[in-house]
């Protein structure tokens, strides 16, 4: 892989090369991506999903949106800081192609925004419940009528192929949806392959999946265009990563490891002894002990402490990822950056700290049963009712609950592999609270 092809400013739709040298500086193609993603409707919705506890109505717990901007924040910090060193290393980027340190920022900077905007509500409990509605529920009855690649994409049913289609697919008008330059579109590709053959590998990239068999042929585009390196056999389809989405990557873990633990923190779940004990080891080089010593809260003592965290993680991701930046261009580096930081064994305690104490505590798990009830109820009214709808026997309820479809959501679509991830791409994009209100509305609870 090559740096110039991996920065590609094309869009989807685009006949013709869009140029660096020739880019307006005050309304680069990349910065232009983080407004569109910004605006989009989609990216609005992570305000009310769960990032850590579903439904909180607790102010300072971080919600999908927040921890999204937070992601894009320690995203362009990761991607200036590297390419400052790429421009240095490659300087005929810059002498002939007009890149600039920033343009990896602001690349990076855009996917990490993008990251979660396909994840269900409900957190990753939602993933598993849509999933879980094909593969053990009643969804189980369209497996004869599906390829197996098609009936994988749901029983595995994955936000971050989910979050390509909202970034890219096309309805009646919009072509291309957000139509975004290739090269955010190839760091946000965490996963780039197919749902099948599902192989247990070492290999990061291999963890999920990346694309729904809808957006095939596109992602097939993109990867081409940027010079991705093709790795699977025969039919199937699957690439090296981008490099950049390895700090898309690192961006995202280095917030949930420090600021989803932060929360547990406020939340009084983990104590405040714990959080010195397991974050001073991650900041010790950094400390300024007279300073810390004039905090009097432990909400500035611990905000303090995390924002030291995160500054040597982002230090240490760029060391990893500079060290092994060929490795990477040849696709030869199966792991994630912070797999090879020397703070791993630091961030291993802390995410299993927050297992047992934030992810599996009452309050999340009672509330991840209530999603898993809401999603299952959502999915099985209108798949019957879309269904039927097609098959020509929609009763007067199914066409009620069709009524409550947003209308971008009303179109017909031929194939019943479309027609069920286009239910679960509706249900998916609710927000907790949408999803919540809709369900009580269906089952005749809602409350005035």
């Amino acid at each position: 892989m090559n740096w110039e092809q991996l920065l590609s400013l094309k869009r989807q739709g685009d006949t013709s090369k869009r140029l660096r040298i020739e880019q307006d500086d005050t309304r680069l193609g990349f910065e232009v991506d983080y407004d569109r993603i910004i605006f989009s409707s989609a990216f609005r919705s992570l305000q009310d999903k769960t990032q850590v506890i579903p439904l909180s109505k607790t102010d300072f717990v971080h919600t999908r949106l927040t921890h999204s901007l937070e992601v894009s924040v320690v995203g362009r910090s990761l991607g200036r800081l590297v390419g400052k060193k790429i421009i240095e290393k490659y300087p005929y980027l810059q002498e002939i192609h007009g890149f600039h340190m920033n343009d990896f920022g602001a690349i990076v900077a855009a996917a990490s925004l993008s990251h979660d905007i396909g994840n269900p509500p409900f957190g990753h409990s939602g993933e598993k419940a849509i999933g879980e509605y094909f593969s053990i529920g009643k969804g189980q009855q369209f497996k004869d009528k599906l390829s197996n690649k098609e009936w994988q994409d749901l029983i595995d049913f994955e936000g971050n192929a989910n979050g390509f289609s909202v970034l890219t697919a096309n309805r009646p008008g919009v072509s291309g949806a957000l139509r975004l330059t290739y090269a955010v579109l190839g760091a946000f590709m965490k996963y780039p392959k197919e749902s099948l053959p599902k192989k247990p590998t070492n290999t990061i990239a291999d963890k999920k999946y990346g694309f729904f068999q809808t957006d095939k042929s596109f992602f097939q585009e993109v990867a081409t265009e940027l010079g991705l390196i093709p790795n699977k056999e025969g039919s199937n389809i699957g690439f090296e990563r981008h490099p950049l989405a390895y700090l898309v990557e690192a961006a995202d873990d280095i917030c949930y490891t420090i600021i989803d633990f932060e929360d547990g923190i406020n939340l009084g779940l983990v104590s405040e002894d714990f959080a010195l004990e397991y974050l001073i080891k991650l900041v010790k080089d950094s400390i300024d002990t007279e300073k810390y010593k004039t905090l009097t809260t432990k909400e500035d003592r611990i905000s303090y402490l995390r924002a030291l965290a995160i500054g040597s993680l982002i230090n240490d991701a760029v060391r990893v990822f500079l060290e092994n930046e060929e490795a990477i261009l040849q696709g030869k580096f199966p792991f994630a950056l912070t797999d090879k930081s020397k703070y791993k064994a630091q961030m291993d305690d802390i995410i299993k700290l927050s297992v047992k104490n934030i992810y599996q505590s009452r309050e999340v798990i009672e509330k991840e049963l209530i999603g898993y009830q809401i999603i299952q109820t959502l999915l099985d009214k209108f798949i019957t009712a879309f269904n039927n709808k097609f098959d020509g026997k929609a009763s007067n309820y199914d066409k009620l609950i069709l009524k409550m479809l947003p209308e971008k959501f009303l179109e017909d679509k031929e194939d019943l592999y479309k027609r069920l991830l286009h239910i679960c791409h509706y249900v998916s994009l609710l927000t907790d609270g949408n999803a919540l209100e809709l369900y009580e509305t269906i089952n005749g609870t809602k409350r005035n």
